[in-house]
This record gives C-alpha cells, sequence and structure tokens, in this order.
C-alpha cells in the first residue's frame, strides 16, 4: 500500500465509497509528510552567529624563536600557524650543541637579531655582526638534530656551519646551532603539553600555533606602568584593535578572514615579557611584577597557571585559511 492509500486507510473509509477529494488531500497530507522528514534530514546544523568584536590591527610572523618578528600585511593561517610564503613561524631555533633549545630567557641578545625574507632567504642582522644570508630550503644531506623543548622531544634540520658560527660569535658565551623545522618531520603533541587541550601539533612555539592580544589590553598595562612597553614585549601574531581591555579572555571561537581558530587557553607569562626589546636587556621585574598585581588566574585554576600572571590568548587553527590587517574579527556564538 502507498502512503496515499495509507493515509486513506487511516480514515476508516473503504477505498470504494471515499470521495474523490478525499484521495487528493490524503495525497498532499502524505507529499507534505514525506518532504518535512526530507526536509529534516537535508537540513543543515544551526549556522553560528557571528559578532564582530574587533579588527585585526597587525601579524607578525617570528621566524627565530626569540629573535625580532617580520610584520606581514596578509598572511596563510596553516594547522601550525602563520606563514607567508616560505616565511614560517617559530620554524627555527638557536639550540645547544646537545639539542637544548635557547631563548631569550638565557640568552636576552637574541631579542636583537632582526631578520628580513628577501628572494626565499632569510637576511639577518644584529649588532657588530656583519648580515647574514641564510636560505630558506637547507639540503637535505644537511644532519637532523634531536631538539629539547620544554622537556618535549622535536628534530630539527641543521642549518649549516656559517649561521651556527654567526650565532656563536655574536652571543659569545658557548657553541650555537640553528635548526630549522620541515614539515614532514613530527611536531610536539598539543596533549603533550597540556593534557587537557584539543588535538594540534606545534614547531618551536611555546605551546599553540597562534597567539592574539588586544591593543586595549597593552594600553591598560601602561597606564600601571611607570615606563611604558610596546607590544613586542609580548610577541603576539595577531594584535586586534576596536575592543576593551581584556575582551579576548572571553573570546571562545574567532572567525578571522577564512580562517576559524578555537581558543586553548589564556598565556602565563613568564621572565621573557622582561627582556627590552630595544636593548637586548633583561630586567627581571617589569612588567612582569605588574601584570602578577592584577591578572592572575582564578583560584580554580591554579593548577594550570599557578603563579603565572595571564596576558594573551593562545588559540588553535580549525580551518586554515587566509586572513589579512583590516579584517574583522569575528567571535562565533551558538
Amino acid at each position: 500500500m502507498g502512503a496515499a492509500g495509507s493515509a486513506l486507510a487511516r480514515l476508516g473509509l473503504p477505498a470504494q465509497t471515499r470521495p474523490s477529494w478525499l484521495g487528493v488531500a490524503a495525497l498532499s497530507l502524505a507529499a507534505v509528510a514525506l518532504g518535512t522528514v526530507a526536509w529534516r534530514h537535508a537540513r543543515p546544523r544551526r549556522r553560528r552567529r557571528l559578532q564582530q568584536v574587533g579588527t585585526v590591527a597587525q601579524i607578525t610572523i617570528y621566524p627565530i624563536k626569540s629573535c625580532k618578528g617580520v610584520q606581514v600585511n596578509e598572511a596563510e593561517c596553516t594547522a601550525m600557524g602563520l606563514r607567508c610564503g616560505n616565511l614560517r613561524d617559530r620554524f627555527w631555533l638557536v639550540i645547544k650543541e646537545d639539542g637544548h633549545m635557547v631563548t631569550a630567557r638565557q640568552e636576552p641578545r637574541l631579542v636583537l637579531v632582526s631578520i628580513t625574507y628577501e628572494n626565499n632567504s632569510l637576511i639577518l642582522k644584529a649588532p657588530d655582526m656583519e648580515q647574514l644570508v641564510l636560505p630558506v630550503k637547507q639540503p637535505s644531506s644537511n644532519p637532523l638534530h634531536d631538539c629539547r623543548l620544554f622537556g618535549l622531544d622535536i628534530q630539527g634540520r641543521d642549518c649549516g656551519d656559517e649561521v651556527a658560527q654567526w650565532f656563536t660569535n655574536y652571543l659569545k658565551t658557548e657553541s650555537y646551532r640553528l635548526v630549522q623545522f620541515e614539515t614532514s618531520m613530527k611536531g610536539r603533541a598539543s596533549k603533550k603539553i597540556f593534557p587537557f587541550v584539543q588535538n594540534y601539533q606545534v614547531a618551536y612555539p611555546d605551546c599553540s600555533p597562534v597567539l592574539i592580544l588586544s591593543q586595549a589590553s597593552l594600553e591598560d598595562l601602561n597606564t600601571r606602568l611607570e615606563k611604558k612597553v610596546k607590544m613586542e614585549y609580548f610577541r603576539p601574531n595577531i594584535v586586534v584593535t576596536g575592543c576593551d581591555a581584556f575582551e579576548e579572555d572571553c573570546w571562545d571561537e574567532l572567525l578571522i578572514g577564512d580562517v576559524e581558530m578555537k581558543k586553548v587557553l589564556a598565556c602565563p607569562r613568564c621572565i621573557l615579557t622582561t627582556v627590552d626589546p630595544d636593548t637586548g636587556i633583561i630586567d627581571r621585574k617589569e612588567p612582569l611584577e605588574t601584570l602578577k598585581s592584577y591578572r592572575l588566574c582564578d583560584p580554580s585554576e591554579k593548577k594550570i597557571y599557578k603563579s603565572s600572571p595571564l596576558f594573551g590568548i593562545y588559540y588553535s587553527v580549525e580551518k586554515i585559511g587566509n586572513l589579512k590587517v583590516g579584517d574583522p574579527v569575528y567571535q562565533m556564538v551558538q
């Protein structure tokens, strides 16, 4: 029995005594019912509402961990962070000869190493040093190093003796080498950094592919400091304007350009924030002490952040794409 016949039978009338209009009505009812079922199955999930919370004011890629950043007008946002051509965020790392990472925490003058990107090469400059041209692609014959970042193992391709000697001569403390992460290598798993966060991988960033900070948060901090600080003290990838101070604390899922991001956790700040990016001198006090006076975590989150003040938000990349300066920043809400 078809759908129309079933509908007629439920009316309790013999087929031969049913008026013709009733058959038409039943057919119409059946069609509507079947259409409703089909629509329910085909209907997409309810779209999230977009609420603009700010605008991208600055995009920065930090090729070599702890060295100066490179500001760009637009970038591709990959699962492992920002990219502009072959310029990748924190894909290069200074190491000791035993493979342990070296950052401005140990060698503050690393922040004075500037980088420009020309003809598929990094041009490195530093005070009292000749500039050095480093090709972004290293020969596969260069050895691999087993490196150590925050207690986790990761590989890196050696970038050669010339740049190793350059960093050694510049820092003048011990022998150093420079390594490069390659996309074929295995990144550090987020679950080994913070067991409670979503799954992703990072190369040499501290713990996530993207760090976002608002201009208003920096301005709020500067109202409390005797000596004002610049955004470079905090090394965010994306600076957002047009929002209130610390409004970024509440942004869970973001859409910027065609990139979707999800909040990982707040950025716990350390002694690195006390390195002056203009002088390479480590203060060990400010602005960290002031941040501790008003930016500590809720007591319920003490296990995560301990006594570190929070400034900026780490994000994972849920949908890769492109973003640029001037893009609206949308919070995606249900």
